[in-house]
């Protein structure tokens, strides 16, 4: 069976190497608007229910897999949605180097890579490090809507989410279900329906910047 030929869309696509110092979304978007930022976008689906039920809302997504990064590029371009953007490259080094403070309306991080071997832990994106980062670059009120099937992966974004509102930054909040989210789902990804069968129990956790 012949692969589909997968079309990088230059609309959708943000060649990484072209960003040198802090973005500016009104250009990225060729608008004005909230941004809402998705980091480990798969195969776009989250992106895509996003930005049909809210065209108004600019949304980028990060991913660092370059099949999945083609997928979801070529998926939103055939989708002819001009409000979504794709970035491939490392997200905390992104984070912290290129977006500016109070830019981001919500972010969005779901099923991410768990690192599950110990000696691999340090390499789990929700930390003390990015929670922080993503607190400078959250807008008032600004929201992070997370969501795992690794019961040890929540364990430790627990942890660090309860020192966080012990410390002040954040509160924590009721999840906020995504557009795509079909009957039976909480997050509506790719994931997640593969999961579902399987009896995989998914974990959310929701935080509002204080």
């Amino acid at each position: 069976m012949l692969r589909k030929k997968l079309t990088i869309y230059p609309n959708v696509a943000i060649e990484a190497d072209s960003i040198v110092e802090t973005i500016d979304f009104t250009a990225i978007f060729q608008h004005s608007g909230p941004v809402e930022m998705e980091v480990g976008s798969g195969k776009g689906t989250f992106l895509v229910a996003q930005a049909k039920a809210f065209p108004k809302v600019n949304y980028l997504g990060i991913e660092w897999a370059n099949k999945y990064y083609k997928y979801a590029v070529d998926r939103i371009g055939r989708w002819q949605y001009e409000n979504v953007r794709m970035l491939r490259t490392d997200a905390a080094e992104f984070i912290e180097k290129f977006v500016p403070d109070t830019s981001i309306q919500k972010f969005h991080l779901y099923f991410p890579d768990p690192w599950p071997k110990k000696r691999h832990h340090k390499r789990r994106f929700f930390c003390d490090e990015n929670l922080a980062q993503l607190h400078r670059i959250l807008g008032p009120n600004g929201i992070i809507n997370v969501a795992t099937d690794h019961e040890n992966y929540y364990e430790q974004m627990t942890e660090v989410a309860r020192k966080a509102v012990k410390a002040g930054t954040f509160k924590e909040i009721d999840f906020i279900r995504p557009a795509g989210a079909q009957e039976g789902e909480l997050v509506g990804t790719n994931y997640e329906r593969k999961y579902i069968p399987e009896g995989r129990r998914t974990h959310t956790l929701a935080l509002q910047k204080l």
